[in-house]
């Protein structure tokens, strides 16, 4: 049963239950218990199952280690303390995992210092990185509380010689769970855990950690599984607001459309070092590598009397040495600006930051919070957060997400259900450890809360290809991998290499074909494999802010020389933009409705400015900037698309091609599924192929002939959407690549033989021969319709658009249709994407300018003004 703790315990009740020394140490720390320490502590002691939802910098990890410490030194005291892991703390990160181990290892000294005496509590990281020597002095010597990944506990699960310190394990703590439910790496850990309760005598008790999330009670159950088909009991603490928050959208200049892109560039970078000077330290987001970049190296450029040693870049794909200098900078005060994309957003302790900027949307209202709550780190400080717009849509978008973030209204998580691939993994990974009834290993799955409701015939196909049933595929190099005797039931592990196969593909994240760049034998960063293609000798590129002239390429290695003089080309990355929720699109279109309804019932400018500053949390300049987008959409063609209308525009912009642009404001992973099956539809019906793009607003089609967009809508219904789409992605790109992760993360090909690792490339080309192999076994084969099941539902969000398309029929959304010869101006940004060659902000700025220009010229300037 989940239920949320209504009211936080008393002091006393706290101070009862801590030893002497702990409780002396504490006070001597702190002036009072934090509101997540009256509620969790006591509960924590008292064994039962926990999720704490908090901002950043509210204490959740010490909440959740107090009582765990506490009866340690209770066990030492008395004797009692034994071999043997009490407790295991699991990070996402790597880094993560290192901050708890000095953050565990400090207050451990320093009651130990207090108490004059030694308690021999003995604390591990295991890691990837952790070294053979520390492993073997774990598996000799059970530390009391193992800090590890979901990877590494996976594997210390299948250690013959760990495995038996972990069967008196009484805590499991998950930190950041908010950064794992979302994703495979949750799904593989949600079962890890069930391996470990089946390993200890008595229930574990559970303790979870969260940022800002929502729904709380589906992470509850995501953290404490299922019991003889029933949700495990969990008690949630629900402390998400506790800290003060000052947030603001703020725009560069009061006019974003009407302004020389020179100038708006100058003004934001002008805007950036103003904000970074008035405080002590800064950490500004962005949402792109390429972005991170960019800004480390203007600021250097136009400021470098402000910005030399004391600024710095941190993302995926700097080198490791690289991102811990920065981190251990930051800790040591001697940086005044750090620009990251998504690496810092988790709880790592980066020291003391009073501002974090993001540059753009965050597109979630849960990742603004997140990245805000990094600023103000500590409990009682307020969590400081500016969000930079450049453009109308921005805006929209920001004011909305921080009318939501204010209002406590949180975008719902998506949790990844029954995972195939990672299914197959683990059941391996089980076979190896010991023998056990295919029954009885159904059972242990469905304990899982992301397997609840996995299906006998899926668990038995996964069974029947690591069994080795299909033999056909022994063709691909693909044998059994476990034995299964139908007879008895009983299911165990074939072959003497099993336990090395496993520990050396183990994991959920796919291997990415990034080239390494160095200067001799110093690397010192990634870049992508399509990029190096891009080089030739002598290029300058950036990288980590510094610039690099490139020299030659030898396999995986690019081999550059620093310089300082010559002009760099700022580097493409290919990663993929952030998505809209679509909670908080569903907000926007609402807001967009509202404004249109008192358009329609013909409100004064002023009546409507008024709606929308008492609506959003803005400043007058801002709410005009809004009122002047939404009046030129509503001037030009009487239509505002809104949640509840959806409106398709005819638009003929002058190149000899004709768009349908769909403004369907419900994110790019519910516009991705709708444009590939129209488009589907188009090439089915009206025979002809489309060009397609889309971004978090809409999208458009394109082709050199009309396009009839509605009849080829009705062609789609709600029900049919997943047939459509399986056929709309058969021989796509996205679906051979996402068929290479679960070939890899279901061992059918592995990444590492014998010492022997297999490169990307030929990962790739293995997977679209076996595609076509498990095609001709069964269609709708076990891994095949996993691939389908990811793209569907993990990349893009086919449930939403289904509910879009059942709406439509039911006519809870209208359909209106405009034809223009200028587009419409909330088609701006979706035009600039069929213009390939606008790369640059400056060029995007002069083209919507010239669109708008001739859109005012339309409708006239004096309706508005």
């Amino acid at each position: 049963m989940i239920t949320y703790l209504e009211k936080p315990h008393k002091k006393e009740e706290l101070e009862k239950i801590l030893n002497p020394i702990v409780k002396e140490w504490f006070f001597s720390k702190f002036k009072e218990f934090s509101l997540p320490q009256l509620y969790g502590v006591l509960e924590i002691h008292n064994e039962n199952n926990i999720l704490i939802s908090a901002e950043t910098g509210s204490t959740k990890t010490l909440t959740a280690f107090l009582s765990i410490l506490n009866e340690l030194i209770n066990l030492s005291e008395n004797n009692m303390l034994e071999d043997k892991t009490y407790a295991v703390y699991i990070s996402p990160l790597k880094a993560l995992s290192n901050d708890i181990f000095f953050n565990l290892i400090k207050p451990l000294e320093e009651i130990e210092k207090l108490a004059e005496k030694k308690f021999g509590i003995r604390i591990a990281v295991r890691t990837g990185d952790t070294t053979a020597s520390e492993k073997q002095k774990m598996s000799t010597k059970a530390p009391h509380i193992l800090i590890t990944t979901p990877e590494s506990l996976a594997i210390v699960l299948t250690s013959t010689k760990f495995i038996e310190h972990l069967k008196s394990t009484r805590y499991v703590i998950i930190d950041e769970i908010h950064a794992l439910a979302d994703s495979k790496r949750g799904t593989h850990l949600s079962l890890s855990i069930e391996r470990l309760q089946a390993l200890t005598q008595e229930p574990l008790t559970r303790i979870g950690l969260s940022a800002t999330i929502s729904p709380l009670e589906e992470v509850a159950q995501f953290l404490v599984g299922l019991e003889n088909g029933k949700t495990r009991s969990c008690k949630i603490v629900d402390v998400r607001f506790i800290k003060k928050m000052d947030l603001k959208v703020i725009s560069p200049v009061p006019d974003i459309i009407n302004i020389e892109p020179e100038k708006l560039h100058t003004e934001m970078y002008n805007l950036l070092d103003s904000l970074i000077q008035e405080h002590k330290t800064t950490l500004i987001f962005t949402n792109t590598r390429s972005a991170t970049e960019r800004v480390v190296y203007h600021l250097k450029e136009k400021f470098p009397q402000n910005y030399t040693e004391n600024i710095g870049a941190h993302h995926g794909s700097l080198s490791k040495e690289h991102r811990f200098n920065i981190e251990q900078k930051l800790r040591e005060g001697k940086l005044k600006v750090v620009v990251c994309s998504t690496s810092l957003e988790l709880g790592l302790d980066i020291g003391y930051i009073d501002l974090v900027i993001l540059l753009g949307s965050p597109k979630s209202v849960a990742r603004s919070l997140q990245r805000i709550g990094r600023s103000g780190h500590k409990l009682h400080e307020t969590s400081k957060g500016r969000i930079i717009v450049l453009d109308r849509d921005d805006l929209v978008e920001c004011s909305v997400l921080l009318k939501s973030a204010l209002e406590k209204k949180i975008d719902k998580i998506h949790i990844p259900k029954n995972c195939l691939d990672v299914l197959a993994q683990q059941i391996y990974g089980i076979a190896i450890s010991n023998q056990i009834s295919y029954k009885e290993l159904y059972n242990l799955v469905k304990q899982a809360y992301p397997y609840k409701d996995l299906s006998m015939t899926d668990f038995r196909e996964i069974i029947e290809y690591l069994s080795g049933e299909y033999s056909s595929l022994e063709d691909r190099h693909i044998y059994a991998k476990i034995w299964y005797d139908k007879e008895t039931g009983m299911i165990g592990k074939k072959g003497k290499l099993a336990r090395m196969i496993y520990m050396t593909n183990i994991g959920t994240i796919p291997d990415e074909s990034f080239i390494s760049v160095k200067i001799g034998e110093q690397t010192v960063g990634h870049i992508d494999e399509l990029f190096l293609e891009k080089l030739k000798r002598g290029d300058v590129f950036i990288l980590g802010g510094n610039r690099y002239i490139f020299l030659f390429s030898r396999g995986m290695t690019a081999q550059v020389q620093a310089t300082v003089s010559k002009l760099p080309t700022i580097p493409s990355w290919f990663s993929e933009m952030l998505p809209l929720s679509f909670d908080l699109a569903m907000e926007i279109g609402k807001f967009r409705r509202l404004v249109e309804e008192k358009m329609l019932a013909k409100r004064n400018k002023e009546e409507i400015i008024k709606f929308i500053l008492d609506y959003l949390y803005l400043d007058e300049n801002a709410a005009n900037s809004i009122y002047q987008y939404f009046i030129e959409q509503f001037l030009y063609k009487k239509e505002i698309p809104n949640d509840k209308k959806i409106v398709i525009e005819y638009c003929y912009a002058g190149d000899k091609k004709k768009y349908v642009i769909f403004h369907s404001l419900y994110g790019r992973r519910v516009n991705d599924v709708l444009s590939r099956a129209l488009a589907y539809a188009i090439s089915r019906f009206q025979h002809k192929d489309v060009e397609i793009g889309i971004n978090d607003n809409g999208f458009y089609l394109s082709s050199e002939t009309n396009i009839q967009a509605t009849q080829a809508l009705s062609k789609i219904k709600s029900n049919e959407l997943q047939k459509i789409m399986e056929l709309a992605i058969d021989k796509t790109q996205v679906l051979s690549r996402r068929f290479r992760h679960v070939a890899t993360r279901s061992l059918m090909i592995l990444r590492e033989y014998k010492g022997y690792k297999k490169r990307v490339g030929r990962q790739q080309v293995s997977s679209m021969i076996l595609m076509n192999a498990l095609k001709r076994i069964s269609p709708n084969f076990s891994l095949i319709k996993e691939t389908k099941r990811e793209v569907f539902e993990d990349l893009m969000d086919i449930n939403n658009a289904e509910l879009v398309l059942k709406n439509i029929e039911e006519g809870k959304i209208k359909i209106k249709e405009i034809n223009t010869t200028i587009p419409s101006p909330f088609a701006f940004n979706l035009i600039i994407q069929a213009h390939t060659d606008i790369y640059k902000i400056e060029d995007k700025l002069e083209f919507v300018q010239r669109m708008h220009n001739l859109v005012m010229a339309k409708i006239g300037k004096e309706h508005i003004i």
